[in-house]
Parts: C-alpha cells; structure tokens; sequence
C-alpha cells in the first residue's frame, strides 16, 4: 500500500518569510511596539502564540488586534510575497503521477492557505487542503492532522508528514505518522532532530528517493 503524503506550505511548499515579517512588522509598528526581535522565530509556529511572546502578553484582545492587523495587510499584500521552492512542482507532479495521495496541513488558515495555493498552480496536485480557522481552532499541528486523518478516513493507512519545523514533526509523531523534515525552510538540524523527526532531506528530489 503507498503511503499518503502530507506537506506543510510555509517553509515547505513555498518560502513565505517576506511576506510574514513584514505583516508582522505592519502589525507592532501599528500598535506602537518597538521590536528589535529577530523575527525568524514567527515562521511556522501558530500566529496567536507568536504575537503573545512579541507583545510579552496573554491578553486575549491585545493578540488579537495584533493579528487582525496581521491580517489586513496579509490579505491585499502579504499572502503573495511568496516563492515556490526550487523543485517543488517536479516533485508534486511525479508523486501525482506515481499514484500518490497528497495533502496540504498547514497552520495558516485554510482561507489563506487555498488562495496561495492556486496563486502558484499548485493546488491540483493535492486530494486535499486542510488548515486552522481563523478563530485559531486546528492551529495546533497535532489537532490539524488528527482532523484530516479522521476527514480523509487515512487511520488505516501508513502516512508521512513532510515539514520544515518541530511542531510539524511533534505533530506528525502524536497521529503515528513518519516525520520527515525538510532543511531547506526555517528550522534547523538540530531543531528537527531534537523533535524526534525519523528522517531528513536537504532537497524535494530526495523525497521521491525516500519514498
């Protein structure tokens, strides 16, 4: 049986850091926060959490300001401040083509992560496309996997789940999945081996040659 495949999108899929920095930067300079924070950190991880370490705050209404003005630029502007990973569309089409059912789980809302996807022309390589609410529900990897398992009806099935961060790996090892990371994203080596990620790749043509 071959397995099913799940990707991530930002540092994944397509290289986003441009377009994140500067809706987060939008967003502080807007509240008035003065952030001298290298802003890597921000990439991958669910927005709500990063902006409650940058406003050094768990008020609910401060982060969530910050990320309606997140999400005013992003929307117009930021969400195309994007690049399609060197390789990506030959791997996604010779998977296709290899009989592979691929999947999208991303931590971005699946209102934006749909749109990005057709930007690029990549979105008809994918059975499905999942990712959190807006309201921040499925933001957490663990739950967004255990939903698109549970959706697609894949328990039965042996799955990898391909991302560039640990709460990609954590994810994927909390529903049994293979955790693959890929190094050409944000996170580091040593994040991802400390996460417990099973494998590694350094470029798309070794997914193929993993799988």
């Amino acid at each position: 049986m071959q397995p099913n495949l799940l990707f991530d999108l930002d540092g994944t899929l397509t290289d986003s850091r441009l377009g994140i920095i500067r809706c987060i930067e939008h967003a502080l300079d807007t509240m008035g926060v003065v952030c001298n924070e290298d802003l890597s950190f921000c990439l991958g991880p669910p927005l709500h959490h990063s902006f409650a370490r940058l406003l050094k705050t768990q008020d609910e209404l401060q982060i969530a300001r910050a990320v309606a003005l997140y999400r005013e630029r992003f929307s117009d502007v930021g969400m195309y401040e994007n690049d399609v990973y060197p390789g990506i569309e030959s791997l996604l089409e010779t998977l296709k083509d290899g009989g592979f059912r691929l999947f999208v789980a991303t931590s971005k809302p699946h209102v934006y992560a749909r749109p990005i996807l057709k930007h690029f022309s990549l979105d008809h390589w994918f059975d499905g496309i999942y990712g959190s609410e807006l309201s921040g529900v499925r933001s957490d990897k663990t739950e967004l996997i255990a939903h698109l398992i549970e959706s697609e009806k894949l328990a039965d099935a042996p799955a990898l789940m391909f991302g560039d961060r640990e709460h990609d790996v954590r994810g994927a090892l909390n529903n049994q999945l293979t955790a693959v990371g890929v190094l050409w994203g944000y996170g580091s080596e040593a994040e991802l081996k400390a996460a417990g990620a099973h494998h590694l790749v350094s470029k798309p043509a070794e997914i193929f040659e993993l799988i």
